[in-house]
């Protein structure tokens, strides 16, 4: 394995660019702030905006990729049936930090931290991912079974922002929503087309369903998520015809090629993702710290852990085969990292900067969990996947 794919396989990017963030946001707060925020294209286009409207969105798409592969035949979603289990999972993922959140903060906090309860219900669904890849191994079913459960998560996320925590200079248009249906039935007839190629799909029905989201006042990173699952991914690509080969697919599948296009535009990309969000200057720590910290962690792994074995044993629905109980346990703990999409919702709940801070530490100490799930993958002798070991 040579350096570049060792730095893909353990996402040193982003790892890399969470710590000079932290660093940045500590030692040169003025400075990281002047390198994030300052505009650069207009009022609101700056480098914030850049990586998290923008870039986030081939993250997602990549991220969906993945799932749409575990929902093939053959995948370890598949038949989707199996998928039903994960995202019974996600709403043991959202209540059960909700219900912990709530409980800690009637006994440890105060009516003035309840408006936070909105910042439990995240899962960092980059560094999620990577810890279950570093713990599993990427061929491994739980880290699809995480993944999904991350994007439904996310997804509900975006949700809970727009119903609870909107911003009153631009309100949800739902109106615009319209265009994602336009560019889903767009996709959908490329498809039945035979269109191979993944441009098409991407600059033409992705960009409508971004505009979209973006003018419904949505986060546009799902955009590309929508589209994703109408791009071919069974049988062979067809050449194209364009004689310069500008959209011709290489060979596999139209979902394919574009996994390939992506892959190291997301892998290195991810470091300014970490450096745009993870800058969280130390502050006061107060009870609200450890009421977002506990209820994240706890909270994720009691209810994930809780509805999978309902929906797995009491529902029949069963785990994606070479999917065990020590390991959905596992997996719950990493979805107690909450870092980066809580500390979106964080600025949303809060607008006094003092409990604002406390919050963001909570968020930030989550990343503890990640050394958690290490030690207990260890103690219940979690198997890694190996790149030549298929559970599928």
């Amino acid at each position: 394995m040579n350096v570049i794919e060792k730095i893909k396989e353990y996402s040193l990017p982003l790892i890399l660019g969470v710590v000079v963030a932290m660093v940045f946001a500590n030692l040169w707060p003025e400075l990281y702030q002047k390198i994030v925020y300052t505009p650069i294209a207009g009022e609101h286009i700056n480098f914030n905006w850049i990586v998290n409207d923008v870039f986030m969105v081939l993250f997602f798409a990549s991220a969906g990729t993945e799932i749409v592969n575990d929902l093939s035949p053959g995948g370890a979603l598949n038949p989707i049936k199996k998928a039903v289990t994960p995202l019974m999972a996600t709403a043991g993922g959202v209540l059960g930090p909700i219900a912990f959140f709530f409980l800690l903060n009637h006994f440890f906090g105060g009516p003035e931290f309840s408006n936070g309860w909105g910042i439990t219900t995240a899962t960092d669904i980059a560094l999620a991912w990577l810890i279950a890849r570093l713990i599993f191994g990427n061929r491994h079913p739980a880290v699809s079974f995480l993944l999904l459960l991350a994007v439904a998560d996310d997804g509900i996320g975006l949700i809970i922002i727009a119903i609870f925590y909107p911003d009153p200079r631009m309100p949800v248009e739902p109106g615009w929503l319209i265009l994602i249906v336009v560019a889903m039935l767009i996709a959908f007839f490329m498809n039945r087309r035979n269109v191979r190629s993944f441009w098409w799909y991407f600059l033409i029905c992705g960009i409508i369903s971004w505009f979209g989201m973006h003018n419904a006042h949505l986060h546009p990173a799902l955009a590309l998520v929508f589209i994703v699952p109408f791009m071919p991914h069974e049988g062979e690509a067809i050449p194209c015809n364009d004689p310069h080969g500008a959209f011709d697919a290489p060979e596999g599948t139209t979902l394919r090629s574009f996994e390939h296009f992506l892959v190291n535009i997301v892998e290195f990309g991810l470091f300014f993702f970490g450096f745009t969000n993870a800058g969280v200057g130390f502050s006061e720590i107060s009870s609200l710290t450890f009421i977002i910290m506990v209820s994240l962690i706890l909270g994720k792994t009691v209810g994930i852990s809780l509805f999978t074995l309902i929906a797995d044993k009491a529902l029949g629905f069963g785990l994606p085969e070479g999917m065990r109980s020590r390991d959905v346990f596992t997996a719950a703990i990493v979805g107690g990292m909450g870092l980066t999409v809580a500390l979106f919702i964080t600025e949303s709940a809060f607008t006094d900067l003092t409990v604002q801070g406390a919050a963001k530490m909570g968020a930030l100490f989550t990343v503890g969990s990640s050394l958690i799930a290490f030690v207990v993958s260890k103690i219940l002798r979690i198997q890694k996947a190996g790149e030549d070991d298929y559970f599928f």
